[in-house]
């Protein structure tokens, strides 16, 4: 957890040494309440005056006690605060540089938790720790420093009580502590089975499959309902087993103090009960000590987890190349191989071709034969494993993201529009875009005029993910998105799938007018998609089994004839 403080600015420390500052006055304050109870019941019988003139000072000491403790906490809130919300951007931002490799080793639902849950575990143990941690120790030693110079017997039977308490919350803490690993994994698996549910709860209605998923969310939630009991079942002994020690303090030491008194050791009852309030103080240190002591665990693992991901290192590294002039389009594979982290086999083996400036290359194959893992390379959602991709005869990785994408307009295969208007979405890639450039590349990605039938327009609202727009609207604004910003080069990942025929060709006559000097990257399943293409790359195996036009394909690549047939008869192709 200690890790974590590396991100505390100069003014946390600030704050927290005026925290320590004003715990060492609030405690001095405290420890005055039984001196002074102690002197009203001895000026009882000097009369009423004295009374109440201990009694008001008395009253002074907790006003000020009420006042400082209450400014503690509310430094304490406002500094936890800041650092949690400090952290959670650092994770957030983190997430962000992340490649897909790095996503998937940690799991969607497992960087949702790392950002929320375990960030607000930390918060939490903060706010304590300022609040408790720094006043118990302050409090048990000025305590035991009072109670040393008052009587030596009645002090050995308070350490003795001490030590039996440290052995009971180290036998608490030793049995919770790798529990409380458990129940953040289990939060993880949690979040992960509730968000693959809602996510595809049209395929789970339309598959009559809700008990099976009920199955899966209650054995998850059954295990860490499991870990929950065993962790809150163990620590509701604290409280009890502190009570215990409390009360057998208090008659060991009146016990003890009434032998003293009896063989006149020159104590009294007053003094014996003084002595009495300041070891319940001891004692109540070591209470609200206890009380970290259940959330330091969880937190460790929280912090600990919020580490894996601070330090962990994206395993695309960010280039520094920033083109002063415009970039041309030409892309270039030179025998590229491909396969994810983890994995023995290549996914793509040895892919060589070349897209120049204004040229439609299109990529077909079979279901699994690697397209969309080619397309992907090309924006370094994952960078190759041998070989290299160059623009304009510059390696990818020699540019800085950027610049990058400010190059690419990729369209993904599953369209995703984010929670806002028409136009938030489709100016996503470029803010400051004007109506016009909008209506220009809606009208491009033949969706002008479904969005002028919107209510609103172009200040149409649209739900998160797009839930209230059909598959090919949605479809249509990510193309439109990636058009606007008006890229040099467009990445089509199967983005045409969701299109009829008849908008399909009218979206790529419109491309091939509009943006004929981009180059434009295809992945397909429909022939009639990319029989235009100057180019079509035939994939089979992660491997490539053929390249040229249509005409040339079907003649000489049997892999590409047989999809076309399988699609499209003789006369039509």
């Amino acid at each position: 957890m200690f890790k974590l403080f590396r991100y505390l600015k100069w003014y946390d420390y600030i704050g927290i040494l005026a925290v320590l500052g004003l715990t060492v006055v609030e405690v001095q304050f405290d420890l005055k309440l039984p001196e002074y109870m102690r002197k009203i019941l001895s000026s009882f019988s000097l009369g009423t005056a004295e009374v109440w003139k201990q009694g008001g000072i008395m009253m002074a000491y907790v006003a000020g006690s009420v006042v400082l403790s209450v400014g503690i906490s509310f430094i304490a809130s406002k500094l936890s605060s800041e650092f949690a919300k400090r952290i959670r951007e650092k994770v957030f931002n983190k997430v962000g540089e992340f490649s897909m490799a790095e996503i998937n080793k940690f799991s969607t639902a497992s960087l949702i938790t790392r950002s929320t849950n375990d960030v607000s575990q930390v918060q939490q143990t903060m706010i304590m720790a300022m609040r408790l941690f720094m006043y118990a120790p302050v409090m048990a030693i000025s305590a035991l420093i009072k109670i040393t110079s008052i009587d030596a017997s009645l002090s050995w039977t308070t350490f003795i009580f001490i030590m039996i308490m440290f052995v009971f919350l180290f036998i608490i803490v030793s049995l919770v502590a790798k529990k409380f690993m458990q129940m953040q994994k289990q939060t993880d698996e949690l979040n992960n089975v509730t968000r693959e549910n809602l996510t595809g709860i049209r395929v789970v209605r339309a598959n009559n499959a809700e008990t099976l998923q009920q199955d899966k969310f209650k054995n998850v939630n059954d295990r860490l309902t499991g870990t929950s009991l065993f962790v809150n079942r163990v620590t509701a002994f604290i409280f009890p087993g502190i009570q215990l020690v409390m009360n057998g303090l208090n008659l060991a030491l009146y016990w003890i103090g009434a032998e003293l008194i009896l063989k006149g050791s020159g104590l009294d009852f007053l003094k014996v009960s003084e002595f009495s309030q300041y070891a319940i103080q001891v004692i109540m240190s070591f209470l609200f000590v206890s009380v970290l002591f259940i959330m330091l665990p969880r937190a460790s693992v929280s912090a600990k987890r919020i580490n894996e991901v601070l330090d962990t290192k994206s395993s695309i590294k960010n280039g520094t190349l920033v083109p002063d002039t415009k970039v041309c389009g030409k892309v270039e594979f030179n025998n590229v191989s491909f396969k994810y982290p983890g994995a023995e086999e290549y996914v793509l083996e040895n892919i060589s071709f070349t897209a120049n400036k204004g040229e439609t290359v299109a990529f077909i194959g079979s279901t699994g034969s690697g397209k969309s893992t080619l397309i992907n390379l090309v924006s370094r959602f994952y960078d190759a494993t041998d070989g290299n991709i160059k623009i304009d005869d510059v390696e990818i990785k020699d540019y800085k993201f950027s610049a990058l994408n400010d190059r690419l307009g990729y369209i993904s295969q599953k369209s995703y529009i984010f929670g806002g208007t028409v136009a938030e979405n489709v100016s996503y890639g470029k803010p400051d875009a004007t109506e016009e450039e909008i209506y220009r590349a809606l009208e491009i990605a033949q969706a002008k005029d479904f969005v002028d039938a919107l209510d609103g327009k172009l200040n149409f609202y649209i739900s998160q993910g797009g839930k209230n727009l059909s598959g090919g609207q949605k479809q249509r604004l990510s193309i439109a998105r990636a058009l606007v910003k008006k890229p040099e080069i467009l990445i089509f990942d199967d983005s045409f799938s969701a299109l009829d025929y008849k908008t399909d060709r009218a979206l790529r006559k419109a491309l091939a007018k509009n943006y004929a000097e981009a180059t434009k990257l295809i992945v397909a399943q429909r022939i009639g998609t990319i029989m235009d293409a100057d180019k079509i790359v035939v994939l089979d195996s992660g491997k490539i089994v053929g390249v040229g036009t249509h005409k040339e394909l079907l003649k000489n690549c049997a892999t590409y004839k047989e999809i076309a047939l399988s699609q499209l008869s003789e006369e039509e192709l």
